[in-house]
């Protein structure tokens, strides 16, 4: 009895832990991606240069520079160019508080 209780919770926790990170990958039909030339200009437009767009685990990844100059390193979700994560590596100039104020720190 004690062996199929082991089994089942080991079971149950991977399925768990499986779902968990499934989370963290963008689920976009990619018939409904736009395109990254979309989202780079997006970016330029507020003054960030934009290093390089790539696709990771469905999302858009961006690696550039901030108006201030900190390098960042931003997610969005392809298909509405929602911001997911953003990273970012002050130098001395700027807070976070900049970017915390709204849901996407480029509208």
């Amino acid at each position: 009895m004690k062996k199929i209780t082991l089994i089942l919770l080991t079971s149950t926790s991977l399925t768990v832990s499986g779902f968990t990170l499934a989370g963290d990958d963008c689920q976009d039909p990619i018939n409904t991606w736009q395109p990254r030339e979309t989202l780079q200009l997006m970016l330029e437009k507020h003054g960030w240069q934009v290093d390089r767009i790539k696709v990771d685990d469905g999302c858009y990844e961006v690696k550039g520079t901030d108006t201030l100059g900190n390098r960042f390193e931003a997610t969005y979700s392809p298909a509405t160019l929602h911001i997911r994560e953003l990273d970012i590596k002050f130098k001395g100039q700027g807070s976070a508080t900049q970017y915390l104020d709204r849901k996407n720190p480029l509208e």
